[in-house]
């Protein structure tokens, strides 16, 4: 155990409280004892490589190069995502694919290359393999954007998986991005990032790493392009990055450096090339649609662990109604359930739960529940008789029922890797649909079982099903979150067929966004936790997961009203908007800082609900297209070094830029702009870019501008929806696309397309295809 386990141990022994601190010493040394006799010894290794080119046999789309020791399959498919396979491996099972198989272009041939080498050349990219294994991508230029050096595994001379190092070379310009959930970004600078899904005890701050969301997902921008690349393991694994630097050492550019070490295989590997927009497009396609949230999920939610009692919802609930305050959805967390039993109520704190949900849902506001793995392993439980019946819960190496301690106490935990489980587990979401829950957050599910030190999680000797394959927790750790997502939804299609399912889940791993988005965990009250906000909903959001946002204030502790409504602010302009806190921590409602904050909360308030059909529209075209809400300033502009790297700012679909807040004592503040002209949508001044500003940040609000040209759908004074139009600058044009949704079911409406430009002094609105926009339009900007 390293310091970084002591402390994560020692915070989550705080957490739970010296009562059963004694039991999560007794959990820990279970853990240990179950993996001392569960866990394969390693034994003697045999390290490998793959030798020299042996021979290749051509298939569609590239083939198989066999060397020495090894062979590679390599393919690239009609969307231009290249994927190649040590060992044979093919692109599934995975669990990050959808299932729907890519086809391989018929047009890209495999093909003697120089030095005894072969390569595969496509419409959009060209594949170079080395005599010894190494894989060079390059643009259809020839310009090289990554390559892949020969890789290294150490197998078990008795049998077992192999554990494998893959080092790759980028540009000495290229940055990097992705990996999940990470607070310390959202570029990633030089160090190590374990994949490994952990709840950090508490809450985090930017230094904890890593957190609840993993993945083997980089996004590398480099001013030669733009790549993603994913290494399909879903083992323990870390990467480790170094930056290049340009004129490194006489003169030279020293290149850019990642390395991946996995404790299990396969090494197997997917790189997409383009644009930003495009590469995200495809790994859509390749990894399924994002969910869409129904409408309501995109206005403002209202959370505490801790609410305590129906009254002191219904009382908080009364207080934005009370100050006319816009609100649609209030969560419920554990200590809504009888003693912390999942699928179940307290009477005495909620009695008549149902009654309560209607009565909100009459004003306009949805219940949602928290739901966690772990079920209570006694007799008399309905999810855990059933289970047992069912034989749905996780077992060791011996047989016996794995157990663990978590807020119910002594618990076992469904193995959501087995199809036959997660069909089970679904059908229980009937009794919270039943008390008159709209949505679901899941939590706890990296999975957590508190532990005095070590890993706070499950036995790695323990067994799952794996769909079928069988295998361990070391395999099954990092898709345990997102295999309880797909349970969950599954189970929501089935129950309401004709509504679009609202979840969210702490944890996950590449695929979870087909089921519904996440948010930033326990993350802590402090500037630099706000700041971590930001960099975590980018981060996921270029790895593919476009719905998310932070604890609107914190999770622990109590912010100040600057703070606070700094953080507000920040929400208000994030997919998942919602505030929440912890058992001990200070109230989160606006009113409780006093009237100048209430009255600032207010306005972001009421510009969340005017932008919701923005908002709407960019949950339709992230489903379309994988494109994110929340994007980079880079996006447009991979090729501009000054926007990759700046942090502290961010796109919201093409048509705004927001430049949140992110230090005390602040009122003014520097944004840098892509190129072209911007609108601060307030006094509508005018600013060019590329380049930097400074532009008011008073209490009131958080600069945010409109690019000239933009075409916004936005919520008139009366509830009808209207094209807001920043003029163009003159001799040029823009546009917008509106998807008018406001239901939640499963109707596809039209993607609308309008294109702006100048007549004169006259700012004209057409509709694709030529006729009037069909919606009231008000024009802004010089």
């Amino acid at each position: 155990m390293d310091g970084r386990d002591l402390v994560r141990s020692v915070k989550a022994v705080g957490l739970v409280g010296p009562a059963q601190g004694l039991r999560t010493v007794r959990a820990a040394w279970r853990r240990r004892r179950t993996d001392a006799v569960g866990l394969p010894a390693r034994g003697a290794e045999r390290a490998r490589v793959p030798g020299a080119v042996a021979g290749v046999e051509p298939g569609p789309g590239g083939g198989v190069v066999r060397f020495t020791r090894s062979e590679l399959r390599i393919t690239v498919m009609t969307t231009g995502a290249v994927f190649w396979g040590w060992e044979g491996a093919a692109p599934e099972p995975s669990y990050a694919l959808s299932g729907t198989s890519p086809e391989a272009d018929p047009r890209a041939v495999l093909e003697p290359d120089k030095d005894g080498g072969w390569r595969v050349v496509s419409e959009r990219v060209t594949v170079v393999v080395s005599r010894h294994g190494a894989v060079e991508v390059s643009t259809p230029g020839g310009v090289v954007l990554r390559r892949e050096l020969p890789p290294r595994w150490w197998e078990p001379v008795g049998g077992g998986r192999a554990r494998w190092v893959q080092r790759a070379e980028v540009a000495a310009d290229a940055r990097f991005f992705g990996l999940g959930g990470r607070a310390s970004g959202p570029r990633l600078r030089d160090g190590t990032y374990r994949l490994w899904n952990t709840d950090p005890g508490g809450s985090f701050e930017p230094g904890d790493d890593p957190l609840y969301i993993t993945m083997p997902v980089q996004l590398v921008v480099s001013d030669a392009g733009t790549h993603l690349v994913f290494h399909d393991t879903t083992w323990d694994a870390s990467v480790t990055l170094w930056e290049g630097e340009e004129g490194a050492g006489s003169g030279h550019d020293r290149a850019g450096m990642s390395e991946l070490r996995a404790e299990g295989g396969p090494l197997r590997c997917w790189v997409v090339v383009g644009t930003p927009a495009r590469v995200l497009h495809v790994w859509a396609s390749l990894t399924g649609a994002p969910a869409l949230p129904p409408a309501w999920a995109l206005g403002h939610h209202h959370a505490r662990w801790g609410f305590g009692s129906a009254q002191e919802v219904r009382r908080v609930v009364a207080g934005y109604r009370e100050r006319g305050l816009p609100l649609d959805a209030v969560h419920l967390d554990i200590d809504h359930l009888d003693a912390h039993q999942v699928f179940t109520v307290d009477r005495e704190r909620f009695p008549e739960l149902p009654r309560l949900a209607r009565e909100l849902r009459a004003d306009g506001v949805r219940l949602v529940s928290i739901v966690d793995p772990a079920v209570k392993a006694e007799p008399g439980n309905a999810v855990f008789d059933s289970g047992q019946a069912a034989d749905a819960f996780v077992r060791d190496a011996s047989g016996r029922q794995v157990r663990g301690l978590v807020w119910p106490g002594e618990s076992v935990f469904p193995d959501f890797t087995d199809p036959r489980v997660r069909a089970w587990w679904g059908d229980f979401y009937e009794e919270r649909l039943a008390q008159g829950f709209a949505g679901f957050w899941h939590d706890m599910n990296e999975p957590v079982s508190f532990a005095a030190f070590g890993d706070t999680t499950l036995p790695r000797s323990a067994r799952h099903a794996l769909e079928g394959r069988g295998g361990d927790h070391r395999e099954a750790h990092n898709v345990y979150g997102l295999t309880m997502a797909q349970a969950g939804y599954e189970g929501l299609r089935r129950l309401r067929p004709d509504e679009r399912p609202f979840l969210f889940s702490r944890s996950g791993w590449a695929g979870m966004h087909r089921y519904g988005g996440t948010w930033s965990g326990d993350v802590a009250t402090g500037w630099p936790g706000l700041r971590a906000s930001l960099s975590l909903v980018l981060g996921l959001g270029l790895c593919g997961v476009p719905y998310s946002g932070p604890d609107v204030g914190g999770f622990t502790g109590s912010p100040s009203p600057e703070l606070y409504l700094r953080w507000f602010q920040l929400g208000a302009f994030m997919p998942l908007f919602r505030t929440h806190a912890a058992l001990r921590a200070g109230r989160r409602e606006p009113w409780e800082f006093g009237a100048d904050v209430l009255e600032h909360a207010r306005v972001a308030l009421v510009e969340r609900g005017r932008l919701l059909p923005y908002f709407m529209t960019l949950a339709h075209l992230a489903r379309r297209t994988g494109s994110p809400y929340v994007r980079p300033l880079w996006w447009g502009n991979p090729e501009d070094r000054a926007l990759r790297a700046c942090e502290d700012a961010f796109l919201l679909g093409d048509a705004l830029l927001v430049a949140p807040v992110l230090e005390p004592g602040t009122d003014r503040r520097a944004v840098r702009l892509p190129r072209g002209r911007w609108y601060d949508v307030v006094t509508e001044e005018a600013y060019e870019g590329p380049g930097q500003v400074l532009v008011d940040a008073p209490l009131s609000r958080i600069p945010v501008l409109a690019r000239a040209g933009a075409v916004l759908p936005v919520r008139a004074a009366d509830g009808e929806l209207e094209l807001e139009v920043w003029a163009p600058a003159r001799g040029r044009t823009g546009g917008g696309l509106v998807v008018a949704d406001t239901g939640d079911g499963w109707d596809e409406p039209d993607v609308e397309r309008f294109t702006t430009h100048r007549d004169g002094d006259a700012v004209v609105v057409r509709r694709d295809g030529g006729g009037e926009p069909g919606y009231a339009v008000r024009v802004r900007g010089k």
